[in-house]
């Protein structure tokens, strides 16, 4: 595993203390030398978790306790702040960004798999509650010809470079620290096919495509936040083409209450244009981060909007944020 983490850092070099490479995803070196670690075969469970700000309260009061042992390094345990948006930047009304990205001139083609980095906040309650600690990861999924698949999860934040990760990733509930770059999961699935959402292949066209949110999400007529969990669900199956993109902008501009913000640099560095959204059935705020010329989707984070001290929560902390890569 050690040599496995060293070939990851040679790929993607990180130069020490320079905080503009914090942020940074995976370069195609490292990323190649991803694709060779989903052929390998692993021993491990496979993991599979969801999150949103509706599971949040089930989620929270799961009884985890932060172990830290086997390492004299402080782990990467502070959980990310906010996103904020850039001061006097000219928020993009989503229609017009609609607009643009139907008008790309980019050929972007979708794929099947996708690439992201999560990073979730997890929590306990009771006499014996202490601090919510995050747990980052990265995940590549990728499929073949045959219909098989592969999946690799690994522990890693690109804000602290080099330095451990906090895990619950094991069978064991109670998080632990690994090696910045261990392997979580390394999984390869038999040849599959499926006509159900989100498996199916995702039409291009906005009518259709929000027909196909809809069947994710199968909870009747969709809400604003039950449509960005159905994004989030599509994004973790399927890398968008331009095309998917467009469409994808072109619901977005329909939803109710998803006003623009402002010009934003997302967790991994690039500029995006921020869509908010109150969730005030839940006390929570969602951000929706897309492409500006493109409409692609970047990020989504999660934050509270509404202490909670039995769960150690202050208003404004990130419980969950994915970035999606290409």
């Amino acid at each position: 595993m050690a040599d496995e983490l060293e070939l990851l850092r040679r790929a993607n070099p990180v130069p020490s203390g320079d905080p503009r490479f914090h942020d940074r995803p995976l370069d195609q070196h490292a990323e190649r030398r991803l694709n060779q670690l989903l052929h390998s075969e692993s021993p491990r469970r496979l993991r599979r978790w969801t999150w949103s700000i509706g599971t949040a309260a089930a989620a929270g009061v799961a009884a985890l306790t932060l172990m830290v042992s086997g390492t004299t390094t402080t782990p990467a345990v502070a959980a990310p702040r906010p996103l904020v948006v850039e001061a006097g930047s000219t928020p993009v009304p989503l229609d017009r960004l609609a607009d643009r990205a139907a008008a790309s001139d980019s050929a972007l083609r979708l794929r099947q798999g996708t690439h992201f980095q999560a990073w979730s906040l997890s929590m306990t309650a009771g006499p014996q509650a202490r601090p919510p600690v995050t747990l980052p990861e990265e995940r590549v999924v990728r499929w073949k010809a045959d219909g098989s698949h592969t999946e690799l999860v690994v522990a890693t934040d690109p804000r602290h470079p080099g330095r451990p990760v906090i895990t619950d990733a094991d069978a064991d509930p109670v998080p632990r620290t690994v090696e910045d770059g261990h392997v979580l999961s390394r999984q390869t699935y038999p040849p599959s096919w499926s006509d159900a959402p989100p498996q199916a292949r995702p039409p291009h066209d906005a009518g259709r495509l929000r027909a196909y949110l809809e069947e994710i999400d199968t909870t009747g007529a969709m809400d604003t936040s039950q449509l960005l969990d159905a994004v989030a669900e599509l994004l973790d199956h399927w890398t968008l083409g331009s095309q998917e993109n467009a469409a994808l902008a072109r619901i977005l501009a329909d939803a109710e209450g998803l006003r623009p913000a402002g010009a934003v640099t997302d967790r991994l560095g690039r500029t995006g244009q921020a869509y908010v959204y109150d969730d005030t059935a839940h006390s929570g705020r969602r951000m929706l981060i897309l492409d500006p010329a493109t409409g692609a989707v970047l990020g989504l984070e999660d934050t509270v909007t509404k202490a909670d001290p039995e769960l150690g929560l202050k208003a404004g902390d990130v419980m969950s944020y994915k970035a999606w890569l290409r």
